[in-house]
């Protein structure tokens, strides 16, 4: 019907999806009978279509990679549910941390999430907050050490002499008014 991922899909298997109202595609273990309400995704259904599944599936990406790293190091085990475990809770807490930082700058009556905001989300932990004040500062130093090399050029094309061939053609038309 509009989406590619359905044909050949047969109809008895499509419904429609119950939290975003879009044609899915019923799971093929869940059967009438056993009263689960499994939905499965087959592939994108239109530009901006579940954004968070696409977010959680890195972030459950990256924390296996972390746990691998550490698990190697550590000469430790982690298993699938440990792994989905940590994922959930650091998507839930990065949810949190998002709502957090819009409250921030709200309350400051702005529209825009700024370093302060940040600072003071990070406010509980010491090392976090130090971490993030020095970033902040090599970044407002280096952002200040550029616009005072864009104000030195700008200064500098300003200054130069007129070319002759220039000054001609300005004094040619200044002849001709």
């Amino acid at each position: 019907m509009g989406c590619e991922h359905l044909e050949g899909i047969q109809a008895k298997h499509v419904a429609r999806c119950p939290a975003r109202g879009r044609r899915d595609v019923r799971a093929p273990f869940c059967r009438r009978g056993d009263g689960l309400r499994t939905w499965v995704r087959r592939g994108p259904c239109g530009p901006g279509a579940h954004p968070s599944r696409r977010l959680k599936a890195a972030v459950h990406y990256t924390v296996g990679c972390l746990c691998e790293e550490v698990a190697s190091d550590r000469e430790i085990r982690f298993s699938k549910q440990t792994i989905a475990a940590i994922s959930e809770l650091t998507f839930r807490q990065c949810e949190n941390f998002a709502k957090d930082l819009e409250m921030f700058a709200r309350h400051a009556k702005r529209s825009t999430i700024n370093t302060e905001d940040v600072k003071l989300l990070a406010r509980r932990s010491n090392s976090l907050l130090k971490y993030i004040t020095e970033k902040s500062e090599e970044l407002a130093q280096f952002n200040s050490e550029q616009r005072a090399k864009k104000k030195k050029k700008l200064e500098e094309e300003n200054q130069k002499p007129v070319e002759p061939a220039e000054a001609a053609a300005a004094k040619k038309d200044n002849s001709s008014l």
